[in-house]
């Protein structure tokens, strides 16, 4: 059966900011969906309000800022996607709480951020930025002073996820040796070793690198006591969030001399577009290498990203699945021929799935299949009907005081 859906694809409006890459536009417009505006940069939250008004699919990165006000302003809007790893720039409880399933891609720029990862820890070592700068400036400084090799020195990594686990298997082929931390117990690939404490970690290696998510236990995780921790003349590396390292304390510790280096792309706070400064305490420190949040910033990785996100989008939008969902129940119904499909949104109280039946048979409607899974406050219910019923069903079930938002889809 073709399915005919209660709302045209080509009116669903989809907004997307941050130059989002192109292979989520074309795959978005290859499933149908026409209705595709995009902007280059991410929008203050004045701008963003006037243009959620009408607008049901939300595409973003991670400098556009999904607040409670901004999601209570956006009446149309069904999903979010995060076309990056994180999520925490997006009010995830609100968005839960409003029926807004968010979307992200947590493993596609892994790679990249891998192979960024370890050519640092070699660029530390051999303290190549330092001397690139000398040389843009004129000077000729050839010395093995400071320089060393990584075959043999020790890398301590502190999340060890997919990102972690990566770079263990990229710095085992250097010849380093390797051992990690995670608050989950992990099996480690290789000859690497995990440890029982942080501190352990911190104490043994040459080279520490965080690849952790925001949380509010990594908030500020590495303080001037943890950096001095790390081995004398050792090195630290953040790619992971901007909020987990203190940099006056790194700036300190650096300034000691007790640190050789370190390399940082992310930041607490962070410019909004290119087009405005940048500022951080580590500017200006001897073998420092400041990049501006690219570590999954490579073509392969932007393009498995868009159409990763875009995909998982076109899923809810097409089927109302959101096994891939962040904040939000997994149901992944399948369709069911000749049926509607209605998708049921409300407040996770007791006798809920019993208020919805009741209206179901007091209709008299045959259920083909559904499907109800919960998530905090909030339950989701994917039912298939018996055709020439679905829509009396929705405005019923939209009466119901538990109701927080229903779409008859097909």
């Amino acid at each position: 059966m073709t399915k005919k859906y209660s709302f045209p694809k080509d009116k669903i409006k989809i907004l997307l900011l941050e130059g989002v890459h192109e292979s989520a536009d074309a795959f978005l417009k290859s499933s149908h969906y026409t209705n595709v505006k995009k902007l280059q940069t991410s929008l203050s939250e004045e701008e963003l309000i006037k243009e959620l008004s009408d607008t049901h699919i939300l595409g973003i990165r991670s400098k556009t800022q999904v607040t409670k006000n901004l999601l209570k302003s956006a009446p149309y809007l069904l999903s979010i996607g995060c076309f990056c790893i994180g999520t925490n720039q997006v009010d995830l409880n609100a968005a839960t709480n409003c029926g807004v399933p968010v979307f992200n891609a947590p493993f596609s720029n892994t790679r990249s951020v891998a192979e960024l990862t370890v050519a640092l820890v070699v660029t530390l070592a051999r303290r190549v930025f330092e001397k690139s700068q000398k040389m843009h400036q004129g000077i000729w400084q050839k010395s093995a002073i400071g320089s060393y090799e990584v075959k043999g020195k020790t890398l301590g990594i502190i999340g060890y996820g997919h990102i972690g686990s990566q770079v263990s298997l990229l710095a085992e082929s250097y010849g380093m040796n390797v051992i990690s931390y995670d608050i989950q117990s992990k099996l480690t690939y290789g000859t690497a070793k995990s440890k029982n404490t942080l501190e352990s970690v911190l104490s043994e290696s040459d080279f520490v690198t965080l690849h952790v998510p925001e949380t509010e236990t990594t908030k500020n995780m590495i303080t001037e006591d943890h950096l001095k921790a790390i081995k004398k003349n050792g090195y630290l590396i953040n790619l992971s969030r901007g909020s987990v390292v203190d940099l006056n304390a790194l700036k300190r510790v650096l300034e000691s001399g007790h640190l050789a280096g370190a390399a940082v792309d992310v930041f607490p706070k962070e410019p909004k577009s290119n087009d405005e400064p940048f500022e951080s305490v580590l500017q200006g420190i001897p073998n420092v290498i400041l990049t501006p949040h690219i570590a999954g910033a490579t073509l392969e990785a932007q393009e498995k990203i868009g159409k990763e996100v875009a995909e998982n989008l076109a899923k809810y939008i097409d089927s109302g699945i959101t096994s891939t969902a962040v904040n939000f129940p997994k149901v992944n119904l399948p369709d069911h021929e000749n049926c509607h499909r209605l998708l049921n949104i409300h407040r996770n109280v007791p006798g809920a799935l019993h208020q919805i039946n009741g209206v179901i048979a007091e209709l008299g409607i045959n259920i083909e299949a559904q499907y109800l899974s919960t998530f905090n406050e909030i339950g989701y219910l994917v039912m298939d009907v018996s055709e020439n019923t679905s829509k009396n069903l929705k405005e019923q079930i939209e009466k119901i005081d538990i109701n927080i938002k229903t779409r008859l889809l097909f």
